[in-house]
């Protein structure tokens, strides 16, 4: 290194210029600061990554580490290597680092870009990260090294196994196997997650459980009662999955960490190495780490004393405005605690770095996205509302109200396109449509569609809404259980069979005939159609497949009475096959439908899109099948049944680069940006949503939020009985707003 350039960076004017970065002081403040804890608070749009990777450019200049101790974590592949190459390139325009170009940066089989010299920073993902220590410490808690990480499909395909091989009692779970699945899988991260055994949630539902039993007994406390059984023979099928794990040699990314945090709070040897090791630690999107992946990192890099850990060096950035993926395992409030758990070596209080002028959107959008997250800066310490650069303009914010949602897909299918055509240089990809959930998503890509728009659905969550996918989907649950009453409606009222809603009706009297369940006989047809439909135990449930092929002599329309003979027969002889191989067998259902051919014979626009969508699923159904020679019919329903409600069953998908509008949820947009962003469905019940989250007293497959690792800031149930169920109900509203206000506020910062 020469003199001059260490000169050159020896202040943080020099790194400034020597960058050509306009840094602001906020931005200076959190790159100079001393090798102490630290966290960054960084708004939307605040140059986060460029700011990561000037911290250890100034780190290296001014000779507090060398490039090797220094140690990055984030969360997806693409992040990595970004924050790997900008920290690469800056070192290289310091003159502290070996030219590297994307070439010369290797990657292992999961895409992992590892770093090209071991002189150079290690910039991994959080999930990399732990399977590196397991490698190197693993044996010292007797984790194997030729223990295998499964593909996340396997998951489901591991699980459908397990509970088919189980031989204890299951009473209380009454739902289809491909849901015990999805709450196999759901409770099994979840414990992972928070670092909880089987045995000790069975211990607290021990001694919890009375007080329920105790209360003065409604239909509201007998819910709670019958998921704390449910929950139990939940519990069992959950060591079965383990145990069959074990038994296979594999590990899913939850158990990955969940090692990791065992092996780091159980060897204090491994921290001490990685502390000698990584003098400085950065880490990105904090807010969205979990219980585990908190727990790892602490045990690592902090600790009571000098010797564990006390003010080592470690920056963590991220934005609890933006901490929009609990339900999936993280929680905002590490951001909060990080204070606490990583406690300076000197009596004084860990410094916060608020990061609040944005440097993507003009300011108009700025002022909109500041007063829908006003309750979220008075509720998160460090969380400032954003200020823009004093260069740029004020945008254009427009908001439209429309008679019905007709209308404002009408009002879509004519503003996109002139928005394209007004564009300085026009581009279909410059243009984002970002939905609460996929529930909308039909309906705006065929307005578009139709409207001559070029539309990328983002992900395979969005596509399985789409009518085309939906009815080889609910044709393929019903071939698993006839009595998927759900599924089987969807296939009558869909545009093949339209099936009225008189005929409907009496079909649903008519399988609470059949099943003899003895119901009022004052019930209308409409009430026996819901209770059709909505079922409880197997045992009782009404089947409308059995009704469908056995009308009997009901009032039944003629046409009506032909298409139940239709059906009935299509899916008698899908029936017969189905022991085909996966892809086989759906793609035989699509044959059988005719959906592939009459798609083709369509010269309409929508019609060309669908039938790439149909295409697109083939792929997705085939990935699923290739990763194990056994993939059944249930473990593929519970897949996707877990990707359209979480998109979090595959891997989280990134809008191609193809000209076209990109259409996705607003969880999957969180990272991205365009030049124009479209917000439809801003209305009561859509967006804010009202589904609510599943609550543990109600929900099997939820953890007791008790035993969770951040029980502190979810609500409580402060008392056993019906008050004290209600008044948990509305703090989970509470709760749920502030969930919803944040997605607006990443989904407003989308635009530049």
């Amino acid at each position: 290194m020469s003199r001059a350039t260490v000169r050159a960076i020896s202040s943080a004017e020099g790194l400034r210029d020597l960058m050509g970065v306009p840094f602001s002081d906020q931005q200076l403040d959190a790159i100079t600061a001393p090798l102490t804890p630290g966290v960054i608070v960084a708004g939307a749009g605040s140059g986060k990554t460029t700011v990561m990777a000037a911290r250890v450019v100034w780190l290296v200049g001014i000779g507090a580490v060398q490039p090797d101790e220094v140690l990055g974590l984030t969360f997806t592949n693409k992040a990595a290597f970004e924050l790997s190459h900008r920290v690469r390139t800056y070192l290289e325009v310091a003159g502290l680092g070996s030219a590297a170009s994307d070439s010369a940066i290797p990657a292992n089989p999961a895409g992992e870009q590892l770093p090209a010299d071991p002189s150079e920073p290690t910039v991994l993902t959080y999930h990399a990260y732990a399977a590196q220590l397991l490698a190197e410490h693993g044996l010292r808690i007797g984790h194997e090294p030729d223990t295998r990480l499964m593909a996340d499909a396997s998951r489901f395909q591991i699980a459908e196994r397990a509970i088919r091989r189980f031989s204890g009692s299951v009473e209380q779970l009454t739902t289809s196997l491909p849901h015990v699945v999805r709450y196999v899988l759901a409770l099994d991260s979840q414990l992972s997650e928070h670092l909880v055994s089987p045995h000790e949630v069975r211990k607290w539902q021990a001694g919890s459980r009375s007080a329920w039993q105790n209360a003065k007994q409604t239909r509201e406390i007998a819910k709670v009662v019958h998921t704390f059984a449910a929950r139990d023979e939940l519990l069992d099928l959950v060591v079965a999955y383990r145990a069959l794990k074990a038994e296979l040699g594999v590990i899913d990314f939850s158990d990955q960490m969940a090692l990791g945090a065992a092996l780091a709070s159980t060897s204090p040897e491994v921290g001490v190495h990685e502390r000698a090791r990584f003098r400085i630690v950065l880490l990105d999107e904090y807010q969205d780490t979990s219980i585990a992946q908190a727990r790892l990192l602490t045990d690592l890099f902090s600790g009571p004393s000098a010797e564990s850990g006390l003010g080592h060096a470690v920056t963590a950035v991220g934005d609890p405005c933006q901490a929009i993926y609990g339900w999936r395992g993280a929680s905002a409030a590490n951001v909060s605690n990080f204070a606490t758990d990583f406690e300076p070596a000197t009596p004084t209080t860990t410094r916060v770095f608020p990061l609040s002028v944005n440097r993507r959107s003009l300011s108009d959008i700025l002022s909109l996205a500041n007063e829908v997250a006003r309750p979220l800066h008075a509720a998160h310490l460090g969380a400032e509302p954003l200020s823009a650069r004093p260069d740029v303009g004020p945008g254009q914010i427009r908001a439209v109200v429309v008679e019905t949602f007709g209308d404002e897909l009408q009002w879509l299918a004519r503003e996109v396109p002139r928005v394209h055509r007004e564009m300085r240089v026009p581009q279909w990809s410059e243009i984002g449509i970002l939905v609460r959930n996929n529930s909308t998503a039909t309906a705006v890509h065929d307005a578009l569609v139709e409207a001559g728009v070029p539309v990328e659905v983002v992900g395979l969550s969005g596509l399985l809404t789409m009518p085309e996918i939906a009815e080889v989907i609910a044709t393929l649950e019903v071939l698993h259980d006839v009595t998927a009453n759900a599924a089987l409606l969807r296939l009558l009222t869909g545009p093949r069979w339209r099936i009225g809603a008189r005929d409907l009706a009496l079909l649903g009297r008519r399988a609470r005939t059949i099943a003899q369940t003895g119901g009022p006989t004052g019930e209308s047809m409409a009430d026996a159609l819901v209770e059709a439909v909505a079922g409880t135990d197997p045992a009782d449930m009404v089947c409308l497949f059995e009704a469908m092929q056995n009308p009997g002599a009901g009032g039944f329309s003629t046409e009506a009475r032909e298409r139940f003979a239709l059906l009935s027969g299509e899916l008698g002889e899908l029936q017969r096959h189905i022991g085909e191989p996966l892809l086989d067998l759906v793609r035989r259902v699509i044959d059988t439908i005719g959906i592939d051919v009459e798609l083709a014979a369509s010269t309409s626009r929508v019609a060309e899109s669908r039938r790439s969508n149909l295409y697109t699923f083939l792929d997705a159904i085939s990935s699923f099948a290739g990763t194990d020679t056994d993939a059944s019919l249930p473990g593929l329903l519970a897949y996707l049944q877990a990707e359209e409600d979480y998109g979090q069953g595959l891997a989280l998908a990134l809008p191609t680069r193809a000209d076209s509008v990109k259409l996705l949820t607003v969880h999957k947009a969180k990272g991205l940006e365009w030049d124009v962003v479209f917000v439809p469905g801003l209305t009561k019940d859509v967006f804010p949503s009202s589904q609510a989250r599943p609550r543990w007293t109600t929900s099997a497959q939820e953890l007791p939020w008790p035993m969770r690792g951040d029980a502190g800031d979810l609500p409580a149930v402060t008392d056993c009985s019906t008050r004290g169920l209600k008044d948990f109900s509305a703090a989970c509203r509470d709760y749920q707003r502030m969930e919803e206000i944040r997605l607006a506020y990443v989904a407003f910062t989308r635009a530049r």
